[in-house]
């Protein structure tokens, strides 16, 4: 009888949330996308900013969030590989507050544009951190392994 010598896949711990919160993401930046490019000065109103002359810019940027949400998908449907995706993501999550928080103290965009960070990032960090800490071991078992 022949025995297998691969070793047994590394279980992720709250994986099941884990799922739940990259599918949330997922759908959530895909709306999040798909609204910003059908209406891209949606945020000038909302800030009371002068309408964007080029609004072709915000809708892009909707474009770009809402392929994070593809992303994040796959990271819902297999979250044992998902580390790079999630890696990233928080990144941004991270470096996209800090950007607004410069151009809020330099008075260049008023406190209320901070609805950005609050639905786009914010509500993000503990989960995407939570999971890239619980991730980190099977992802660095699976490259040994691969």
């Amino acid at each position: 009888m022949a025995t297998s010598t691969t070793a047994p896949r590394a279980t992720l711990p709250r994986r099941r949330f884990y799922r739940g919160v990259f599918l949330a993401a997922g759908v959530y930046n895909i709306a999040w996308g798909l609204y910003a490019a059908a209406d891209p000065q949606w945020l000038f109103r909302f800030a009371d900013l002068p309408l964007a002359v080029h609004p072709q810019i915000f809708a892009c940027l909707g474009m770009v969030i809402g392929l994070y949400g593809v992303l994040y998908l796959e990271v819902a449907r297999r979250p044992e590989q998902g580390w790079l995706i999630a890696a990233v993501g928080l990144a941004g999550k991270l470096l996209g507050p800090l950007g607004l928080a410069v151009q809020i103290a330099s008075g260049n965009w008023p406190l209320a544009t901070v609805v950005l960070c609050v639905t786009n990032d914010l509500i993000w960090w503990i989960p995407f951190a939570m999971y890239l800490v619980d991730a980190w071991p099977a992802w660095r078992e699976e490259e040994q392994r691969g």
